[in-house]
């Protein structure tokens, strides 16, 4: 069975939204090997409509020359979850339908190896709630943005998780793991 590990760059005070604010921190190398050894154990990338709308035309041209992810992006099968799209343009992607814990769970089992999810805030917030993270890869950057879509909104359950991994980097930005505690 496989796992779901969620990767995300996010703000001091939580906020997730489309990361250009990233950018002024630039991208240390470590930070694409930290992704690299999350992708590496991926079978499967799983994403919300929003999140594959903006993926597809970012990574579907890029090649390995572009950034050495592109080809773990553009061959991994890419499962996105919608209730609104009807037709995946992006080679080897497949529509999951409709957020379903239930289709999660029996995805989980069918992949080889685990799902990687990077962005796609709602559904992240749903796997959250639904108990099916089994790790989240967080880049947290030492910036607050306000307003904005929160990894944790404010109604969330509480919950408690376990350090898995750390590392801090020259940019100031701080790299976490944590699992869900037994």
């Amino acid at each position: 069975m496989g796992a779901i590990h969620v990767h995300e760059f996010m703000s001091l005070d939580g906020v997730i939204d489309a990361p250009t604010w990233t950018f002024d921190y630039g991208f240390h190398p470590r930070m694409g090997e930290a992704i690299g050894a999350v992708t590496e154990r991926s079978g499967g990338i799983l994403l919300g409509r929003t999140t594959y709308e903006m993926f597809e035309p970012a990574w579907s041209t890029r090649t390995v020359e572009d950034d050495p992810g592109s080809p773990f992006f553009n061959d991994t099968t890419k499962y996105v979850v919608s209730s609104t799209l009807t037709t995946a343009t992006w080679r080897n992607s497949e529509i999951v339908g409709p957020y379903d814990p239930d289709a999660i769970r029996r995805l989980k089992d069918e992949v080889d190896g685990h799902l990687y999810v990077s962005g796609s805030g709602m559904l992240v917030r749903a796997l959250l709630a639904d108990g099916l993270v089994d790790e989240l890869h967080l880049f947290v950057y030492p910036l607050t943005r306000g307003p904005g879509p929160r990894l944790f909104p404010e109604d969330a359950a509480p919950t408690s998780l376990s350090l898995a991994a750390f590392e801090s980097y020259e940019n100031g930005v701080l790299y976490v793991a944590y699992r869900p505690m037994p």
